[in-house]
């Protein structure tokens, strides 16, 4: 069984396979700001998306997607000001969520666009 790490970097890797595969190009992985870390940042038609990716082997004790409180999303979004900050982005940037449930031998995944409005 893998590790609570491996099975994240699996995720993240699952999710930047996912993205490309809709058209993004990733721009950076793991992007940090003091205590902020943004898993992706990629872009799609001319929109700059910051996308946290949550992997679970089960979703026994919730869908992962539930486990980005609103002291995250505030932690999300100071990294991405910084970010914009630093890039000179003047279009209006999108937070998505990749939810992504490993579980018996199955892989599923949610993509929630606009994740931070809903």
């Amino acid at each position: 069984m893998a590790t609570h790490n491996d099975l994240g970097k699996h995720g993240e890797n699952l999710a930047v396979d996912y993205l490309i595969a809709k058209g993004h190009t990733i721009l950076i992985r793991n992007y940090r700001h003091e205590k902020s870390e943004v898993d992706i940042i990629s872009m799609v038609s001319n929109v700059f998306v910051f996308t946290e990716v949550k992997t679970r082997s089960t979703d026994a004790f919730g869908y992962p997607e539930e486990s980005v409180s609103a002291k995250k999303q505030e932690k999300l979004k100071l990294a991405m000001e910084q970010y914009v900050l630093e890039n000179n982005i003047t279009s209006e940037p999108r937070f998505d969520i990749i939810s992504i449930t490993t579980a018996k031998g199955k892989t599923d995944i949610y993509h929630i666009e606009d994740a931070f409005y809903h």
